[in-house]
């Protein structure tokens, strides 16, 4: 669990003010549920979302609309803690293949172009073999 702000006093494995529940309930019905911290929900921790369209019940094969579709999840988790994808401070990206990172990275930046987050990405094996892409995002607001 990452804590951004002061961090200070906060041992490894520390409780946070306002945590409410972990992030195994991460993806119910394809929508990641934030998890505001701090009793002022001042953050919100979106965990790893993939492109599964929830309404349709698929996701893409091609990784451009993965990440068009996860950003689309993303954006909703945050609304219901009164955020968008412009107050995202912090995105992780994992790709299932590093040659995806050039289709990738255009869209990233064109949606993040007036407030662009600090960022990661990790070239890992995902949970689903249909996954291309999976970001997980810390907003503030």
């Amino acid at each position: 669990m990452e804590h951004s702000g002061s961090g200070a006093g906060l041992a490894a494995g520390s409780r946070i003010d306002g945590w409410r529940g972990g992030c195994a309930r991460a993806l119910v019905g394809g929508v990641p549920g934030g998890v505001p911290g701090g009793p002022e929900r001042r953050w919100v921790f979106v965990p790893g979302t993939s492109g599964f369209d929830a309404e349709r019940r698929t996701m893409a094969g091609d990784v451009e609309e993965q990440v068009r579709q996860t950003l689309r999840n993303i954006r909703r988790a945050l609304r219901k803690s009164d955020a968008d994808l412009s107050d995202v401070v912090r995105m992780r990206v994992y790709l299932a293949d590093a040659a995806d990172f050039p289709r990738v990275q255009p869209i990233l930046a064109e949606q993040f172009r007036d407030s662009p987050p600090t960022g990661t990405t990790v070239v890992c094996p995902l949970a689903d073999p249909r996954m291309k892409i999976e970001i997980e995002v810390t907003a503030r607001c």
